[in-house]
């Protein structure tokens, strides 16, 4: 149970990652905003509680994995990260700019970052192999990879989830930000996965599904891993694509869109900043 502390502690920094994420998209009006705005309350619970992680040493040999394989959505997984200390904060006033130090898609030549992505369905392959290879070494960390329902969509996903399955990776967590909306479209009209759950329950996976802007059932579901012992775990989080401002909110629009100019201060006094 979060106290009422910690709850306001994860909204100020929910509301930063999506401040953060409005203003870097906007620097050269490029990037996803809508995609970095639907992941901030996972994002804080995943590295304010969950990710066993230190800054200072990214690649310590005992840190559990974690894979942004929604990489457009790299806006928000740099705020929270120069938060926690991976790199100054004032990098983030380079994304997307020519000589930045933040590329528009997650770059593993930041520290912290563990594999470049850009391309759905990378990340669940190469997380899945993470896993492998740590289940067979003995190691006891744990690989994180957080998706999107698009990249659900590719073939390459599908058999990573086969293969977890088969191999019994328990050491595996992935995390859907099921927002529902597409580059192109909404998700039930582009490729309709549903019934999710069902599908996932039925490829061998342990699964849960949540609320992806509540905290308190984002850290229940995330505070035994695995979900059932010889099982990877599958968390379907709901979410809301632009989550928190208002214009953005469910729309394909914000897939690709950054707040413009002279939306820019009704954005921040909607987000709280």
């Amino acid at each position: 149970m979060l106290t009422k502390k910690q709850i306001c502690d994860f909204e100020y920094l929910a509301v930063k990652i999506r401040a953060d994420a409005v203003m870097m998209t906007n620097l050269q009006h490029s990037g996803h905003v809508g995609s970095s705005l639907s992941m901030a309350d996972l994002l804080v619970v995943l590295f304010e509680k969950v990710l066993n992680v230190a800054p200072k040493n990214p690649k310590g040999p005992n840190r559990d994995r974690f894979i942004l394989s929604k990489g457009h959505a790299a806006a928000g997984l740099y705020s929270i990260m120069a938060e926690k200390g991976f790199f100054p904060k004032d990098w983030l006033e380079t994304y997307y700019c020519d000589n930045g130090k933040l590329c528009g898609h997650i770059s593993h030549h930041v520290p912290g970052v563990e594999f470049s992505t850009g391309s759905l369905g990378h990340g669940l392959p190469v997380t899945v192999g993470m896993a492998l290879d740590g289940k067979r070494k003995g190691k006891k960390h744990r690989v994180f990879c957080l998706m999107s329902d698009g990249d659900c969509n590719e073939g390459s996903t599908w058999e990573a989830i086969m293969l977890a399955a088969q191999h019994k990776l328990d050491n595996l967590v992935a995390i859907v930000d099921y927002n529902k909306v597409q580059a192109l479209g909404f998700s039930k009209d582009v490729i309709n996965l549903e019934p999710f759950a069902e599908k996932m329950n039925l490829f061998g996976w342990a699964v849960k599904e949540i609320d992806g802007h509540n905290f308190e059932q984002i850290l229940d579901s995330l505070s035994i891993i695995p979900f059932v012992k010889g099982k990877p775990s599958f968390l379907i989080a709901h979410t809301v694509k632009g989550k928190g401002i208002s214009c953005m909110e469910n729309t394909v629009a914000s897939h690709y869109k950054c707040v413009a100019d002279d939306k820019l201060e009704d954005a921040y006094k909607e987000l709280g900043v």
